[in-house]
């Protein structure tokens, strides 16, 4: 079953259009999780992106039956910035389990440092297994 995002915050949560960014950082991942920032508080791109999202879903799967799966805004960002950054699925790991803005971004809350991803469902999650 999968959410789009998940609508309620949790405690130490921070709201996606707060998120701030060095704007003299030169590196890659600040300026493309800015991008996604944008997509995600431009009301018209993210609803474009999340039709597109939810029709690579497989037709077969029950949105009322099973576990919860990864919010579909989680699977967007996560293969986007693998893409981009053309990393493999430990690098993807390691900077979703440790980087503070991605972090941010995939919806995390900062004080809660248990939240880690296994490196098995960031395989499997995605359109045909594979972001």
């Amino acid at each position: 079953m999968r959410k789009t995002i998940e609508p309620q915050m949790q405690l130490g949560e921070v709201d996606i259009s707060k998120i701030e960014f060095d704007p003299r950082s030169r590196d890659d991942i600040p300026k493309l999780l800015k991008g996604l920032q944008y997509i995600y508080c431009t009301p018209r791109l993210r609803g474009k992106v999340f039709k597109i999202l939810e029709e690579i879903v497989p037709p077969s799967t029950d949105a009322n039956n099973g576990r919860p799966g990864m919010e579909l805004w989680k699977i967007f960002v996560l293969g986007t910035i693998r893409l981009t950054c053309d990393w493999d699925y430990d690098r993807l790991k390691e900077m979703a389990d440790h980087h503070m803005g991605l972090r941010q971004m995939l919806g995390h809350n900062l004080f809660n440092k248990k939240d880690k991803y296994a490196l098995q469902t960031l395989k499997e999650n995605g359109p045909a297994g594979k972001f």
